[in-house]
């Protein structure tokens, strides 16, 4: 029983590495993707705290909405890409000199506010353009007093695309932390016809 313990244990840890190296590896590609100059130059998504936890929270979305139809071997993997996004919150949170008082608070907000974004992109990807546009005008343009249509329009396509890029990529992959974003300007330009 000892040998069998330990035989398991090590089988355990070992997989348990692996899947950490692949979070670690999936948290870094969505915050280098989120952090695309293109969000804040052109698209006009604030360059500000509120900004930049918005296109990180769409990314993270993204990432765990494709995870979600490889469920229940993605639940996991899922969870701890969940638990990493947060944690990087609250060592953000501390960074920046919250008190130890109020980081929990504010951790805790921001992730039912992550919740509720999740619930809105999943709507407005199930129910068409309109309801994405106004989850994104809600969301991502949340304090800007009126975004471009153009750029609302433009990140919608961007969601969208995104959405397909994932969904093509494999799961082990993915579960591997090497997933892949399109290039921001592509993902955002108009869709050719004909």
């Amino acid at each position: 029983m000892a040998f069998a313990s330990l035989f398991s244990g090590r089988a355990f840890s070992g997989r348990a590495r692996r899947e950490q190296r692949g979070v670690e590896l999936a948290y870094a590609a969505i915050v280098e993707q989120a952090r695309a100059p293109l969000f804040f130059a052109t698209m006009g998504v604030p360059d500000t705290l509120d900004g930049r936890f918005e296109t990180l929270a769409l990314h993270a979305f993204l990432v765990l909405h494709r995870l979600k139809t490889d469920r229940p071997a993605s639940a996991g993997f899922a969870q701890a890409l969940y638990d990493r996004l947060f944690a990087d919150m609250d060592r953000s949170l501390r960074e920046m000199g919250v008190a130890d008082l109020g980081v929990g608070r504010r951790v805790k907000a921001m992730a039912e506010a992550f919740m509720g974004r999740v619930g809105a992109y999943e709507q407005g990807l199930e129910q068409g353009e309109a309801t994405l546009a106004a989850a994104l005008r809600r969301n991502l343009y949340g304090t800007v007093a009126a975004p471009a249509e153009e750029a609302v329009a433009a990140m919608g396509r961007y969601l969208r695309r995104q959405r397909a890029v994932l969904a093509a990529q494999p799961a082990a992959a993915l579960l591997a932390g090497e997933l892949r974003f399109e290039a921001a300007a592509t993902a955002v330009a108009p869709e050719a016809t004909g």
